[in-house]
């Protein structure tokens, strides 16, 4: 996406007020990863079909993010180029966790079995939530962190602040997902999420989407009101700014890696190479520690569907762990890299330690 940086930066308040949308973003992420493995599990779709399931994400970040960035950056509405495709994208991201949270509930009333493991109306329901969950998700991310470039103006400083200010409240969302996704009797806060078709455990996921739902919404609809934004003018300039290019997107993309150096080739091939590693230990991290450490099975005896659920909950509850240190090290990033020597030695250090963790899980 490209910017609107010739302009003077905003008060830092406008950063951090876009900034917390990262929370609500990342509330619903944490539930996805924490909890959506064991229960698409309880649904009838065994563990390999999860795995594709899970594609959306990637899939959805490779082509939503470039194609709502190309229409973000020559969007000419008086609101705005970055606040209509937020709050469509947070409207979306509603709309999609309502569809998963109630996914059985939907399926039931529509003809699924109670008696029969697989509940094929339900998947259905479940798997359309789920995709258009991460396309809202991606849409929503992209003009986020273009509008707080837009806020930082031409400030190098204020920009690296404002990624700060972003990665700190995408760790208070990871914190309150995972914690919301350890605690077992938090469908007790709204009794009616218990349902013929939605036992406990489906009931305390519900009620985690709906909490998700109203923070979402809350947070998004008080920055988009309190936060204004230049338009971009109908010639393709902003008031106080540059415009936007008008070569396609897909020109743009193919452009830039014409250009890219063999220091930034070995950057993206290495943190290819992360994701490659780090994916499939969200995808499968609660889960793991349900039936691997825990020695519980899904749909099993009373006896092992409780071990499972325990060790769904004691998986929640590290991954909270590791978001609170993600929070305090988002802040701290800048002089944590001063004191070793660089942002190059602090992402080298970063990248063994990750390694060491996942060696660790074998």
């Amino acid at each position: 996406m490209e910017t609107g940086g010739n302009g003077p930066p905003k008060p830092i308040w406008n950063i951090v007020m876009v900034s917390a949308i990262a929370a609500g973003i990342q509330f619903g992420w944490a539930l996805q990863l924490s909890l959506l493995t064991p229960y698409v599990q309880t649904l009838g779709v065994p563990h390999v079909w999860a795995a594709f399931i899970w594609l959306c994400g990637p899939i959805s970040g490779l082509l939503v993010q470039p194609i709502v960035g190309y229409f973000s950056d020559h969007c000419t509405s008086r609101i705005g180029r970055r606040r209509p495709f937020i709050a469509a994208g947070a409207c979306l991201v509603a709309m999609a966790v309502f569809f998963v949270g109630f996914a059985k509930d939907i399926g039931h009333r529509a003809g699924d079995s109670l008696d029969n493991p697989t509940k094929p109306r339900a998947v259905a329901v479940f798997v359309t939530g789920f995709w258009i969950l991460d396309v809202a998700n991606n849409m929503l991310q992209g003009p986020c962190r273009a509008f707080l470039a837009d806020l930082s103006g031409s400030d190098h400083k204020r920009m690296r602040i404002a990624n700060g200010w972003f990665s700190f409240f995408m760790a208070i969302g990871n914190v309150l997902g995972y914690a919301a996704g350890s605690y077992s009797n938090l469908y007790k806060l709204l009794p009616f999420t218990t349902t013929t078709a939605c036992d406990v455990y489906c009931a305390n996921l519900k009620t985690c989407f709906i909490i998700d739902i109203v923070f979402l919404l809350s947070v998004t609809i008080t920055a988009i009101t309190t936060v204004k934004e230049t338009p971009l003018k109908s010639n393709g300039s902003l008031d106080e700014g540059e415009g936007g290019s008008s070569e396609p997107f897909i020109g743009e993309i193919v452009t830039a890696f014409k250009t890219l150096k063999k220091p930034m080739w070995i950057l993206l091939l290495v943190t290819c190479l992360n994701w490659i590693a780090w994916f499939p230990f969200l995808l499968y991290d609660t889960d793991w520690v349900g039936v691997e450490v825990f020695g519980g099975k899904v749909n099993g005896s009373s006896r092992e569907q409780k071990l499972y659920d325990d060790g769904v909950r004691a998986g929640a509850l590290g991954l909270m762990i590791n978001s609170i240190v993600l929070a305090f090290t988002s802040l701290g990033l800048e002089p944590v890299s001063r004191l070793i020597g660089g942002v190059k030695n602090l992402w080298g250090v970063v990248n063994f330690i990750l390694a060491a963790g996942l060696a660790g899980t074998v």
